[in-house]
Formats: C-alpha cells, structure tokens, sequence
C-alpha cells in the first residue's frame, strides 16, 4: 500500500529555474525528486505547494508524494538532506492522510520580501534582497499597503502570461516594517496571482519615488489596469515564507 509523504522544505531559490520542472533549466523539483528516487529507487509523482519563480527562495515550502517505501520519516529527513545540495533542506517529513495533496489543500500562504536599504551593497545579501540605496519610509509605506487587505480583484496587480481568470483574492495581512538596514514587506492571503506579491512591492518602491500618490493603491486597484500599477520588483527578494492548512 502506498503511504502519502508530506515534506516540509526550504531552498535558497538563485540557482534555480523555480519550484516547477520544465525543459530548459534546473529546478528544484526535479532536485528533490531525483534525491527522493535514490532514497526509494521510484521517481516521484511530486506535488508542490504552488510555483515560485526563478532567483525566488522559501523559508517554508510544502510538498508530498505517494511512495510503497516504509522508510521512517526520519529517515526521509537524513536520507535526502545528505543526498540534496546545500541550497535545499528538508525540515521535517510526516506521512499524511491519504487524500492530503501539497497544492489543492492549501488554504494560504504568507510571502516576504526583503529591501536592502542602505548606500552601499552587502554582499552576504547579493541574490537575497533587493538593494535600494534611495531613502525608504517605512511608516508611509506601511500605511500604503494597508489598502491590499480585504477581498479585491487583483487584475491590476497579476503579470501578463498568468492563465487564471478568476483573479478575486483575499489579503489577510499586508504591513512594511524596518530591521536594521531591511526593509521587509510581509503579505499573506488566500492565493496569490501571477508576480503578484512583485508587483506589489514595485507600487509601494513607485509610492516611496513619488510616482504613485500613498493614497493611490485603491484607485489602482479598482481600476483592474496592470498599466497603472508599479514595476515588477526582481525576483531576489523575494521569499514564500509560510503555507497555511487546516
């Protein structure tokens, strides 16, 4: 009988191509399928919690697998974290209920994203934060991102090339704060567009530039226009920080 595998994970996204296996680079689903297939000897189907895109990390990341392995999961956890790279880490491994699946049981998920505001760069943060030398209000911008939270459709703020037409979602927390020299965006909500969270950030760095008034965002908003929206932020510091289930 097969046992239902849930993996708790978490990877420095730089090297990677995403989460999602494709043709034309590595990712780290094939990374860790390929780990979990010399621990077992059977390729797996791998589900993951959503996709996150090239350069983007996870502190959290959530995904399962059918195996007929009786390895204990504790032996997943050694087993794999000796057989995967150092940029990937399994946390913990559980075996789940059998109609437990990584992506279709999820009920949220919370992203990060961290600003490097200082004059000069850091590299012990080159690939893992956006690095803005330009003075940051943090307060102003707190202030601002409070007009993600409630239901809203998000057209205006999902990326050409997303394939759901459904872009209502629900925005349970939206906040800026300062650590240090780190400016960090937090957001999480019930699903998230395509750059969605990127885009995000990009209109509150065009509010702190005085392109977008601090009292735009709702405008922008209603308005469904991606056009009116700030640019797309780089992928770097950008982090899928937790995933929510019942």
């Amino acid at each position: 009988m097969e046992r239902n595998i849930k993996l708790d994970i978490t990877y420095i996204g730089s090297a990677y191509c995403g989460w999602q296996s494709q043709r034309n680079g590595r990712t780290v689903q094939e990374t860790l399928a390929a780990a979990i297939e010399k621990l077992t000897g059977a390729y797996p189907k791998l589900h993951g919690c959503g996709r996150t895109d090239a350069g983007v990390h996870a502190k959290n990341y959530c995904c399962s697998f059918k195996t007929p392995s009786k390895a204990s999961p504790e032996t997943f956890v050694r087993g794999l974290n000796a057989l995967l790279p150092r940029d990937i880490a399994v946390k913990s491994a559980s075996e789940a209920a059998p109609d437990f699946h990584a992506r279709f049981s999820v009920t949220g998920k919370k992203y990060e994203y961290y600003i490097l505001n200082s004059k000069t760069r850091d590299p012990f943060r080159e690939g893992r934060a956006l690095h803005y030398p330009h003075p940051l209000d943090e307060k102003q911008l707190d202030r601002a991102a409070k007009a993600y939270l409630g239901e809203h459709d998000f057209s205006a703020f999902c990326a050409a090339g997303g394939s759901v037409k459904d872009k209502v979602r629900t925005i349970t927390e939206a906040s800026v704060r300062r650590e240090g020299d780190v400016v960090v965006f937090s957001v999480a909500g019930n699903g998230f567009l395509y750059n969605m969270v990127r885009i995000m950030v990009g209109t509150l760095l065009a509010v702190a530039q005085g392109k977008i008034a601090p009292d735009a965002i709702p405008a922008i908003i209603a308005s469904g226009d991606r056009d009116a929206a700030g640019a797309t932020a780089k992928p770097q510091g950008l982090y899928l920080s937790e995933v929510y289930y019942d």
